[in-house]
């Protein structure tokens, strides 16, 4: 039986860990969890935010090309102070009010990867 998700991967090319670590951290605001060694020879970075509610794993993929459609729908709070951040530092924000009782938002990371930013109406 399904319990939950542990984590949810996405793909980055080889050599991006310095341009993730500076979005998921700097800029979304998540902590950097160590990968165990057996894994970190593999390049790519794990982060988590809300007592690890939200994990994203960024596994590195030689022949890296981001996905058009697919990406993790991510619930925040005060999502209109969360776009203003992502702005603030220079990322793309783009509303989308196509989804009944929610706000939302699209994003993307530095190498392509598409972020939806969800949260519930009262």
């Amino acid at each position: 039986m399904l319990a939950g998700i542990d984590h949810v991967q996405l793909a980055a090319p080889p050599g991006s860990e310095t341009q993730l670590r500076s979005y998921y951290i700097g800029v979304l605001g998540m902590t950097e969890t160590p990968k165990p060694p057996v894994l970190a020879a593999r390049g790519g970075c794990w982060f988590e935010a809300g007592a690890g509610a939200v994990r994203l794993h960024l596994g590195i993929e030689a022949d890296f090309r981001p996905a058009r459609k697919a990406h993790p729908g991510l619930l925040v709070r005060d999502i209109e102070a969360y776009a203003d951040r992502l702005v603030a530092h220079d990322a793309e924000v783009v509303w989308d009010e196509n989804l009944p009782g929610h706000r939302r938002f699209y994003s993307w990371d530095p190498v392509g990867n598409r972020l939806e930013f969800l949260e519930a109406l009262a």
